[in-house]
């Protein structure tokens, strides 16, 4: 089957095979318009083929970055990261930093920090129960913090805890 499709894009044009290869690549997930033409660009294609092939896929609303973000910031909020780290990873993906602001103003609205912090918390001690207090308190409020949540609000949670 898979030597068949490549045989059969032999006579596709540059700007057929660059569509093809982006649909393919939305197939499996959203992107963003930079992950897009990245990974054009990685695949060998022009930056200006690339370029044109977002923005058909923009103009076709294929793509979205306002979509993506909104999507991504929902996705990663169930996981549970804090903020700060999808606003990096958001960033990374070569999103506009006033769409990132949007997308995460909408989703603080029904987000407590406070309680998922607490939440991941309180099961992050029950697996460390055997450990010296000082030792499990370094480690919850590390994983807390590489899960992206306000150091503020970590070491508040872990006080009371």
């Amino acid at each position: 089957m898979r030597k068949q499709r490549v045989k059969n894009q032999a006579w596709l044009s540059e700007s057929e095979k660059a569509r093809a290869y982006a649909f393919l690549l939305l197939k499996f997930r959203l992107r963003s318009e930079a992950e897009l033409k990245a990974r054009l660009g990685q695949k060998g294609f022009s930056e200006e083929l690339s370029r044109d092939t977002v923005d058909f896929l923009k103009d076709k609303e294929f793509i979205d970055d306002r979509v993506f973000a909104r999507l991504w910031v929902a996705c990663r909020l169930k996981r549970p990261f804090g903020i700060r780290r999808i606003k990096q990873e958001l960033l990374g993906k070569g999103i506009d930093e006033q769409i990132i602001e949007d997308s995460l103003a909408q989703a603080k609205k029904d987000y407590s920090e406070s309680r998922i912090v607490g939440q991941l918390a309180r099961q992050r001690f029950s697996k460390l129960a055997g450990i010296e207090p000082q030792k499990a308190k370094a480690r919850v409020y590390a994983y807390l913090l590489r899960r992206g949540f306000s150091p503020d609000v970590v070491s508040e949670i872990i006080q009371q805890l």
